[in-house]
């Protein structure tokens, strides 16, 4: 993986010293790519393109980017893989004068006379340059963002890939089109002085995170999942000259045909899929391995890497010392049953604490999911050993991993809601909600006017994906951190999600085009790539996602159990008394860290004199702060979101 950044320029505009700029960019995202760095500048084409990269596939300099097209038309930096190039380079190959006959040559000389080297970026651009972006990008398998300019049509052509598992921002800065993999390549420009998107920050304290198109800047956007951006310069150029289409959305998997054969058929298809998947996620020039939890997901991962690989596959684990959030020696019980090289590590209070000041580096726009610690403490101790590692993130989102999916479906067969929403409309205030969980009446009490006030909020909506969206995130709740909550949309209407089969499906799919690529991606991508770390990911092969989707979710949840089809293909490698357990996911005790070793830095963040502004209601704050330290509510949700917005303030000035 890689970091990308450029920008146009009107050439009677060009900035002063536009390749040391560049550099500045470029160099801003020197730990997603350390090994190398290349510019390509055209001041009369008005076009700059820089490149930071970490060497996977082809280690030599014939991998140094930006890449040229075999006919000099195409320019390309490029982040991420194409699994199957290798496949898609024979395909090439047959197409050209004597095809058959050179794809079967043995004469290796011969065969390299076509190619430069064996990157997966220069395959792009043969690709590019036989079918066109969007026929190049129908036959890639990966995920990337990239950016290619056009020499003869003078046009930039912006990608991501269809999940969204890598980043791209773009947006106009100082006159110029800009674009970069992260915010702090565009942070670096000389007087880039944003503002603050109030909607991305709404979005923020509601998701914890910000999604796309949005970014915490106005005028800077994120591009979204499966998303083309074109831009042609003609002399001068503004945002209305921003052309985007899709190239792949979550509905072309919702519009795949039903799957018509047994769950057992299902089984075996899946298995088939994923084997395929982890076979192409393999293959790299430098060390590979494994993140393991010991759940479902990553096991089934890991279970396949050991069931095709001739090595020993490195698994990873993290673990704590507070017993209710250890999965540690889940882990091991299953890399102990599957052979594999495991190695842990135990974070205690004291090292979670020397990670959190470089959170918002790490993260450089407000993300407040507080499982960043462990992953970014994974991360780094994977990074000892291996370039790349693969992950089992995006089993719950396909396979109804988690519980609010199977608690929505079974609300939405509930009647009369609009009526039960009215009577319940009272605990829907958030000054009510603030007030109710003030009373001193327990835990438990107080907890049930939450649900109260949760399906209140959702009886009162119109559709299902608003009550989903409502009842997943509860907006009014999260609403009370700031000093002018607007009522924002949420935006559910405009999901590429139509014509889902059932309700589980329905939320499913919501889960896949918000909640994955807005905080579970993020958070691994910004984890990994601050130590150089290339993390793959099988189960969001888009042939994996289509198939998923195919399937009735009786096939899901079967027999009362979550992700039936991967715990049948995991139970052939690992007895199923290993893993079934209670669902745990990667979280942290930063509850109780924010009354132990984090409580002197939150409290100086939170009640910093030098970050006091507009934007936070103070007064609600300083109540959730006393309430948390006394133990009368646990407000770690909310306060690690205003922390981790302060945090990033106090990084970034704004």
């Amino acid at each position: 993986m890689c970091g990308i950044v450029g920008f146009l320029f009107s050439p009677q505009d060009c900035p002063s010293e536009p390749g040391r700029l560049l550099e500045r960019m470029a160099t801003a995202l020197i730990t997603r790519g350390p090994d190398d760095d290349g510019q390509w500048i055209d001041i009369s084409g008005g076009v700059a393109l820089g490149h930071r990269r970490l060497s996977v596939i082809d280690l030599s300099p014939a991998g140094h980017q930006p890449m040229f097209s075999h006919s000099g038309r195409y320019v390309l930096v490029f982040n991420g893989e194409i699994y199957n190039h290798n496949d898609i380079r024979k395909t090439l190959e047959e197409t050209l004068p004597g095809g058959p006959v050179l794809h079967q040559c043995s004469d290796v000389l011969m065969r390299q006379a076509c190619w430069k080297g064996g990157s997966d970026t220069e395959t792009l651009l043969a690709a590019i340059e036989k079918w066109g972006v969007r026929g190049a990008l129908d036959r890639c398998v990966g995920m990337f963002a990239f950016a290619l300019w056009d020499r003869l049509d003078r046009t930039l052509i912006l990608a991501r890939d269809r999940l969204g598992e890598k980043p791209l921002y773009y947006g106009y800065v100082n006159g110029m089109f800009v674009f970069a993999s992260e915010l702090k390549a565009l942070q670096a420009i000389p007087d880039f002085a944003p503002t603050i998107n109030p909607t991305a920050l709404w979005q923020y304290f509601y998701q914890r995170a910000i999604p796309a198109p949005y970014s915490i800047y106005e005028g800077i956007f994120k591009l979204e999942p499966g998303q083309l951006l074109t831009l042609q310069m003609k002399g001068s150029f503004s945002a209305s000259d921003i052309k985007t289409e899709y190239y792949w959305s979550l509905q072309t998997a919702l519009n795949t045909e039903v799957f018509r054969g047994t769950p057992d058929d299902a089984v075996e298809e899946l298995r088939h899929l994923l084997v395929q998947a982890v076979r192409m996620q393999m293959v790299a020039d430098v060390p590979v391995g494994a993140f393991l939890s010991g759940g479902i997901d990553s096991s089934t991962i890991v279970a396949l890497m050991q069931s095709v690989s001739s090595q020993t596959v490195q698994t990873y684990t993290i673990g704590f010392e507070e017993a209710g959030f250890n999965e540690a020696h889940h882990a091991k019980a299953v890399a102990q049953c599957l052979g594999t090289n495991h190695r842990d590590m135990t974070i205690t209070s004291s090292e979670a604490l020397a990670v959190v000041p470089h959170l918002a580096e790490i993260w450089d726009e407000p993300f407040g999911d507080s499982s960043q610690i462990p992953t970014a403490a994974l991360a780094r101790l994977t990074r000892r050993d291996v370039t790349v590692a693969l992950s089992g993130d995006g089993g719950d989102e396909l396979f109804c991993g988690y519980k609010r999916q199977r608690t929505a479906a079974a609300i939405e067969r509930i009647p009369g809601k609009p009526l039960l929403g009215a009577l319940l409309f009272a605990f829907n205030s958030p000054s009510a909600m603030m007030r109710l969980r003030a009373l001193p009446v327990g835990r438990s009490s107080k907890a049930a006017a939450n649900r109260l006030g949760a399906l209140a909020e959702m009886f009162a909506l119109g559709s299902p994906t608003h009550r989903y969206m409502a009842f997943s995130f509860r907006p009014d709740y999260w609403s009370s951190m700031l000093k002018e909550a607007s009522a924002y949309d949420i935006g559910a209407s405009n999901f590429p999600v139509s014509g889902a089969r059932d309700m589980l499906s329905l939320v499913s799919a919501m889960d896949t085009v918000t909640y994955l690529p807005t905080d579970i991606l993020t958070k691994v991508d910004r984890a990994a790539m601050a130590v150089s770390l290339e993390t793959r990911l099988p189960l969001l092969d888009h042939r994996v996602v289509e198939f998923a989707f195919s399937l009735p979710s009786s096939y899901k949840v079967r027999h009362g159990q979550t992700k039936w089809p991967l715990r049948k293909i995991l139970n052939s490698y690992v007895p199923s008394s290993i893993v079934d357990r209670p669902k745990m996911g990667f979280g942290v005790p930063i509850g109780e860290w924010l009354r132990g070793p984090l409580k002197t830095w939150a409290a100086d963040l939170l009640f910093s004199e030098s970050l006091q502004d507009d934007i936070l209601n103070k007064e609600n704050i300083t109540r959730m702060w006393d309430d948390h330290q006394s133990g009368t509510w646990n407000y770690a949700d909310h306060l690690w979101r205003v922390l981790m917005f302060r945090a990033w303030q106090a990084r970034y000035g704004s």
